[in-house]
């Protein structure tokens, strides 16, 4: 059987490849994407001004951890972000060990533009998929991370 005839089955194909292969991809197109819109962030970068941009206030950890780096990487990632103007950090009035950052204005203002990178490199991503073949798509890949986040 030809690995694409759906009869195969799921042992046809690595799940796991797949799954690298698909985040590989996706984070290719985006800084494709970035670059061809004049934006100089790496998909890391985008990683955390979109955390960022969702009007949580983040600490380094909780960057690093959705931006999949070490703290730090993180910090001089931030370093980096800061400098250009596009976040700050303040000290925890609470706790002084932590930091709060955020998106200045300019961070925000670039942020809207930057948001359109990853909406065109979503779209293209569900190319041929109809409204209903997305939601599932999305439904399903839910799923098995759910499935494989639980304790048992």
């Amino acid at each position: 059987m030809k690995p694409s005839d759906p009869s195969a089955g799921a042992c046809s194909t690595s799940l796991g490849l797949l799954f690298r292969q698909l985040r590989d991809a996706m984070w290719a197109r985006m800084e494709r994407e970035l670059a061809a819109a004049g934006h100089e962030l790496t998909f890391s970068q985008y990683i955390t001004l979109k955390k960022l941009a969702s009007g949580c206030t983040a600490g380094v950890t909780d960057l690093a951890r959705a931006a999949d780096l070490n703290p730090g990487a993180m910090t001089r990632l931030l370093d980096r972000l800061e400098a250009r103007g596009l976040l700050a950090r303040a000290a925890d009035p609470h706790d002084r060990r932590a930091l709060h950052i955020h998106l200045t204005d300019a961070g925000r203002d670039l942020w809207r533009d930057v948001d359109q990178c990853g909406a065109r490199v979503r779209e293209r991503a569900f190319h041929g998929m109809d409204e209903a073949t997305r939601a599932q798509l999305t439904g399903l890949l839910e799923q098995a991370r759910d499935n494989l986040l639980s304790p048992d």
